[in-house]
């Protein structure tokens, strides 16, 4: 019994803990407020997943943020596909977007679901410039130029998705990174002295055992953190991280996405994942620097 006792009390220590950190990250650390922004994910579910913590953070509407979902796929690897865009939707507006028509998921025999493809970069790029900056001619030659009226510009501030690892290694997920930091770069390309209009943040990918450590994956997670924004810059900060509590507006709400919204993928498996995955709980996203094309 008394191992019993000491686990009780180990868990209670290091949830306490948790729940402190979660306090601290939540009013001291930077974060992002009044921004335009979107979530590119390659599939119904990434959104609950991967990046629960950051949309339950950002979609506040304290902080006056407008946070849109755009998926380029239906998922239908298994015949899914109209099923999963329901409850991507559903699952949006749980974790807090204001409405059905800040999720859109985009079809396209370009982008197939498939453990085996890798969706091509620019024509992802092209997509996002036909979708967030129209007036932009994607990839063509275009002279330097330093005027005003030429600044660079687009109809989102911020863009969110996967780093290159995909976090699980998932090629449509690695996809999305390489078409976004190409849309990025494109926005200034031939715009010497400019900076992009919009800021990149990419999903840190972790290895397989912190991936599993749920909270315990807080000390690293920190410590990553400090060692990365040694110089911060509170209108573009290198780095964000969101931690969710662990009732309602926290893993509860992220939980019911999953259980609730997205039920045609509630396989044995994937409760191992929201209950062990630090995906669920925390993400470390990283403010990536992209060149001009």
């Amino acid at each position: 019994m008394d191992w019993l006792f000491t686990l009780g009390v180990v868990a209670i220590v290091i949830s306490t803990l948790y729940l402190y950190t979660v306090s601290v990250v939540s009013s001291r650390f930077p974060t992002l407020r009044n921004k335009r922004i979107c979530l590119l994910i390659a599939h119904p579910d990434d959104e609950a997943m991967f990046f629960a913590p950051t949309v339950l953070a950002l979609s506040r509407p304290e902080t006056g943020n407008h946070v849109k979902i755009l998926c380029l796929s239906s998922g239908d690897a298994d015949g899914l596909g109209e099923t999963r865009k329901k409850e991507l939707v559903k699952s949006g507006l749980a974790l807090g977007l204001r409405k059905e028509d800040d999720i859109f998921v985009y079809e396209s025999s370009d982008f197939p679901d498939s453990m085996t493809t890798s969706w091509d970069s620019t024509k992802i790029a092209t997509l996002l410039s036909s979708a967030f900056a129209p007036h932009l001619a994607p990839f063509k030659s275009a002279s330097p130029t330093n005027s005003h009226s030429d600044r660079p510009t687009a109809n989102i501030d911020v863009l969110l998705t996967f780093d290159a690892g995909g976090v699980s290694g998932h090629p449509n997920h690695a996809s999305l990174y390489h078409g976004a930091r190409a849309f990025v770069a494109g926005l200034v390309k031939g715009k010497d002295g400019w900076q992009s209009p919009v800021d990149l943040y990419t999903l840190t990918s972790v290895s397989f055992f912190r991936k599993y450590t749920s909270v315990f994956d807080v000390f690293a997670t920190m410590a990553s953190w400090a060692f990365s924004t040694r110089f911060k810059n509170k209108e573009h900060p290198n780095a964000l991280v969101f931690m969710s509590g662990l009732g309602n507006g926290g893993l509860a709400t992220a939980w019911k996405a999953m259980t609730t919204a997205h039920k045609s993928q509630m396989v044995w498996f994937r409760y191992g994942w929201i209950t062990l995955s630090r995906y669920m709980v925390m993400n470390d996203l990283r403010l990536e620097k992209v060149k001009a094309l």
